[in-house]
């Protein structure tokens, strides 16, 4: 029956890095692929050392085309390219490719969409939040005008899906205030979930990267971009050490792991500017920074942490307080966004004020009371199995690939 059933899915997405969404269409692949679904994975960049292991080691199949189309001029029209590469991925599927798909699964960017319909594949369209809104630099008439196309294009190409997802309630609301033309959408939810089997595997050793003096380990994973409020972290890891006293002082540690892409001009900029912070703070001695880890390196640090803190603010979903909490982990975060529907206040880890002053005082709690933390972790681990299992996230996937519904 299974095979009978069987649906040829392609996934179109623009750079197959490391990152939550990236995560999120790797997941999708593998619980597609679970249910005997053919599956390949289109992409305009795949770099093998910096991409989920999945995506390299032979379990997805992935084509790679259009790299050589520029990502930007002169560091200008980022978005721009993105689309024109996109698109472009989207015109080889279409009519290059000897395959033939009856569904493809889009996200990130809508405007490759009219050319998928070519195929008369129905289209997914998985909207992890409207693109236009991560935009936030608008304040010169150039940079406005530059704009309104793209934001144009990108309304009513997203109208042209025949299924739209979204990744969150948060990010639902956002949807309809936004494109407000699409007043006829319903977009149908479908929570990013985790491979749980990958998380149960050993840890590996972190001698190398966690000193051995430090007992209590709080970690910050997230790209080191400057839209993720990194520096809340080390401001709040640096307001901790002001209320702690000998040995708890020197025993607090903080590590932070982010994502990391030589290619990306901010990446390697942030990066140096949380550096210089944690030397203006006087924590530099105590604080760990990592790039670009790999998912084992992810497992052993999540292992090794008291907690997990998580400082973006207005967060679409957000997959790493799921992370934490299956690790057994508190989440200290953000009181905004996605969080509110993953993390419990109180049982599961802490939403605070975007400020160093309310993260410290959750922390402190945290290292006064290492019991608190243990029994939020196994709060939080029970609350991640029940909620956003792979299993549920297959089953609704699933549903929405093999019937013909429309949003």
């Amino acid at each position: 029956e299974q095979n009978s059933k069987m649906v040829r899915v392609a996934f179109i997405h623009p750079d197959l890095g490391i990152g939550g969404a990236e995560r999120l269409v790797v997941d999708a692949a593998l619980a597609l692929k679970s249910k005997n679904h053919d599956v390949s994975l289109f992409t305009a960049h795949h770099n093998p050392s910096h991409c989920f292991a999945e995506t390299k080691d032979g379990t997805l199949s992935v084509t790679s085309v259009g790299d050589w189309l520029p990502r930007h001029f002169c560091h200008r029209g980022y978005a721009f390219w993105a689309y024109v590469r996109m698109i472009y991925v989207a015109v080889y599927m279409v009519y290059f490719s000897e395959s033939t798909f009856d569904v493809i699964f889009c996200d990130q960017i809508s405007a490759c969409i009219p050319v998928l319909r070519r195929s008369g594949a129905r289209v997914l369209y998985y909207c992890h939040f409207p693109d236009q809104l991560l935009q936030t630099e608008r304040k010169s008439w150039a940079k406005k005008l530059y704009r309104r196309p793209l934001d144009w294009l990108e309304e009513k190409t997203t109208g042209m899906a025949d299924v739209v997802l979204v990744n969150s309630l948060f990010t639902a609301q956002v949807f309809k205030t936004t494109f407000c033309s699409l007043v006829k959408v319903q977009p149908s939810l479908l929570y990013p979930s985790l491979n749980f089997s990958f998380f149960d595997q050993p840890p590996e050793d972190l001698k190398d990267v966690i000193p051995p003096r430090a007992e209590f380990v709080f970690l910050s994973i997230n790209r080191y971009e400057r839209k993720k409020n990194l520096q809340l972290a080390l401001k709040a890891f640096s307001a901790l050490q002001k209320r702690l006293k000998e040995p708890l002082l020197s025993q607090a540690h903080l590590v932070m792991a982010g994502g990391y892409d030589e290619r990306v001009v901010e990446n390697k900029v942030h990066y140096m500017e949380l550096r210089a912070l944690a030397q203006k703070q006087g924590i530099e001695e105590n604080v760990t920074f990592v790039r670009s880890f790999t998912d084992k390196e992810k497992v052993a640090l999540l292992d090794s942490c008291l907690a997990l803190l998580y400082t973006p603010s207005g967060e679409h979903f957000g997959i790493c307080p799921l992370e934490g909490m299956y690790a057994g982990k508190p989440v200290i975060a953000v009181s905004s966004g996605g969080p509110l529907e993953t993390i419990v206040d109180g049982k599961t880890g802490f939403l605070c004020d975007p400020t160093p002053d309310a993260f410290a005082e959750k922390m402190f709690q945290l290292v006064s009371h290492p019991d608190m933390a243990k029994q939020m972790g196994t709060t939080g681990k029970q609350h991640v199995v029940y909620k956003f299992s792979f299993e549920a996230f297959t089953e609704k996937l699933n549903s929405f690939v093999v019937s013909g519904q429309k949003s």
